[in-house]
C-alpha cells in the first residue's frame, strides 16, 4: 500500500484541475503531426513546450533529444532522483507527435482547437497520447503535495517520443544510444486504454509483428496458356497453393516451428479474459464482419490477445485488366504478416517461414523473400510485483476491481523491453469510444483525473513493493 493519503491526492488534484487542463489544451493546439513534412516545426515546437513544462513541473533534468542525427522528430527526456536508497527507477513512456487532421475529414469542431463538450475534451491527441502524458505532470505533484517530499519515491524517467504515429523509424536507434541514460527497473507506457468507462482494465501485454513479401518468377516472360499452360510452372498458382498452405483444419498456422517458445495461456489467464462483458456481435459489428473465426479451441478475445497469427495481407500475379487473357504469367506475389506472442523469437519466425517456402515451391519457380523488420512480443506476468503496484494504484483511484487485457497490437515498447533487459508495464484511461485516429478524437475527463490520481499513488507503491534490482 503507498503511504499516499486518498483524500489528499483527491483534494489537490481537484484544486489543480483547471489549469492542468488549461495547459493540456494549450499543448493540444499545437500540430505536432510527424507524418508530415510540413509539420516538422510543429513537432519540435511540442516537444520544446513539452520540455518548458517538464521544467515548469520540477524535473530538475530536461533534454530535447534530435533522432536521426537530426533529421528526425525530437523526443523529450527527463529524470527526477528520488534521493532515496534503493529507491526503484521508473521510466515512463509516451508520445507527442499526433495523427493528421482536418475538418474536412468529419470533425465536428476545429481538431487543433481543443472543445470541452459534456464532460469530453475532444482534439487530436486529446487521448492518443498527449492527455495520456501529461497526467503524469500533475500526478508525481499530486504525490510530492500529499507525501510531503520534495522528490519523488521513486527515480522518475520520462522519454516522450516524437515520431510513434509514422512508425518510430528512430525509436530502436535512440534507446540503443541513449540506453545508459534510460537505464532503469522497469518501464510504464501510457500510450494504451481499458476495456471500458466501468470496467477499469490494464494491459499486460501485446504481440510482435513481423511481415514480408514473396515475389515468385516463373517463365521469363508470360506466356501462350493454350500452347504452354500446364506444361510449365505457374507463379500464381504457386502463390495461391502457398496461401491455402499456411493454415492446416484447425486454423493452426502450419509452417514448422511457427509455435517454438509460445508461451501458452494458464487456465488463470484464460478465466480472467472470461470475466470481461465481451458482446461478440457488437465486435463484429465494430469489424464489419460477419463471422468470427480462427484457431480451434480458443475464444475471440484469445485469438486476438494471446495467439501468434499468419494473415495474407495481399495476393496478385497476371493480368488483372477487363477480360480474359489466357496467359500463364511470369510473376505473382504474396504479402504476409505474422502477429507474434511471447515466447517467440522473430529471427527464428523468419528462418522458418523461408524454410517452409522453399520447400514448397517445384523446380522452375525462383522466388525471393523480403521481410521488412520486426517488432519483438511483451508480456508482465500477473504476478509481477510492479503490475501488482499498477493494479493497486489504479484500484484506489477507480474504487474497484482491475480487471486484466491485452493488445492485440504491436508498438515500440518491445524496443524498449529487449534493450533496457526490463519488464514492460502500461498504464492508461483510454476507451475505445475516445476514436483514436479517428475524427473527433476525445477524452474522457473524469477518466482523465483517474489517470492522474494513479500515478499520484503509483510512485509510493512502487517504492515499497517493487524494490530496485
Amino acid at each position: 500500500m503507498s503511504d499516499t493519503p486518498d483524500n489528499v491526492v483527491r483534494a489537490y488534484i481537484d484544486e489543480h484541475r483547471a489549469a492542468f487542463l488549461g495547459d493540456l489544451a494549450d499543448w493540444l493546439r499545437i500540430p505536432s503531426v510527424s507524418a508530415d513534412p510540413a509539420r516538422a516545426g510543429d513537432v519540435r515546437r511540442s516537444a520544446d513546450w513539452l520540455a518548458a513544462k517538464l521544467t515548469e513541473t520540477g524535473f530538475p533534468v530536461v533534454e530535447v533529444w534530435e533522432t536521426g542525427d537530426g533529421a528526425g522528430a525530437p523526443a523529450v527526456f527527463a529524470e527526477w532522483p528520488s534521493g532515496a536508497d534503493g529507491a526503484p527507477t521508473v521510466l515512463v513512456y509516451g508520445h507527442h507527435d499526433v495523427q493528421p487532421a482536418a475538418r474536412e475529414d468529419g470533425w465536428h469542431t476545429d481538431p487543433f482547437e481543443p472543445t470541452t463538450v459534456d464532460g469530453r475534451l475532444y482534439a487530436r491527441g486529446a487521448a492518443d497520447d498527449k492527455g495520456q502524458v501529461f497526467f503524469h505532470t500533475l500526478g508525481v505533484r499530486a504525490h510530492l503535495a500529499a507525501t510531503g517530499r520534495t522528490a519523488p519515491a521513486v527515480n522518475l524517467k520520462l522519454l516522450i517520443e516524437g515520431e510513434e504515429e509514422s512508425g518510430s523509424p528512430n525509436f530502436p536507434a535512440l534507446v540503443q544510444a541513449r540506453a545508459e541514460r534510460l537505464a532503469c527497473d522497469m518501464v510504464i507506457v501510457s500510450d494504451t486504454g481499458m476495456w471500458a468507462e466501468d470496467t477499469p482494465t490494464v494491459c499486460t501485454g501485446m504481440r510482435g509483428l513481423t511481415d514480408c513479401q514473396i515475389d515468385l518468377y516463373g517463365p521469363d516472360q508470360d506466356l501462350h496458356s493454350g500452347s504452354f499452360g500446364g506444361a510449365v510452372p505457374n507463379p500464381a498458382t504457386e502463390a495461391a497453393r502457398l496461401a491455402a498452405a499456411l493454415h492446416d483444419d484447425d486454423r493452426r498456422v502450419a509452417i514448422p516451428g511457427f509455435y517454438d517458445g509460445v508461451v501458452e495461456l494458464t487456465d488463470a489467464e484464460r478465466e480472467l479474459f472470461a470475466e470481461l462483458p465481451f458482446d461478440e456481435k457488437r465486435w463484429l459489428r465494430a469489424a464489419h464482419s460477419h463471422a468470427a473465426l480462427g484457431e480451434s479451441g480458443f475464444s475471440t478475445l484469445e485469438r486476438v490477445w494471446a495467439r501468434p497469427t499468419a494473415e495474407v495481407n495481399g495476393i496478385g500475379g497476371g493480368y488483372q485488366g477487363p477480360g480474359g487473357k489466357t496467359i500463364v504469367p511470369s510473376t505473382a506475389q504474396l504479402k504476409l504478416s505474422f502477429r507474434l506472442v511471447a515466447g517467440q523469437d522473430t529471427d527464428r519466425v523468419q528462418q522458418s517461414v523461408r524454410a517452409w517456402v522453399a520447400a514448397r515451391l517445384p523446380e522452375g519457380i525462383r522466388h525471393e523473400v523480403t521481410f521488412w523488420g520486426a517488432t519483438r512480443p511483451c508480456l508482465t506476468p500477473l504476478d509481477h510485483p510492479a503490475l501488482q503496484s499498477v493494479v493497486r494504484a489504479m484500484g484506489r483511484a477507480f474504487g474497484q476491481k482491475i480487471r486484466f487485457t491485452r493488445e492485440g497490437g504491436s508498438g515500440p515498447a518491445a524496443d524498449l523491453q529487449d534493450v533496457l533487459g526490463v519488464p514492460v508495464l502500461f498504464l492508461g484511461i483510454s476507451v475505445p469510444s475516445d476514436g483514436w485516429h479517428a475524427p473527433n478524437e476525445k477524452v474522457e475527463l473524469d477518466l482523465l483525473m483517474k489517470g492522474v490520481e494513479t500515478a499520484a499513488h503509483l510512485w509510493g507503491d512502487l517504492a515499497q513493493n517493487a524494490p530496485a534490482r
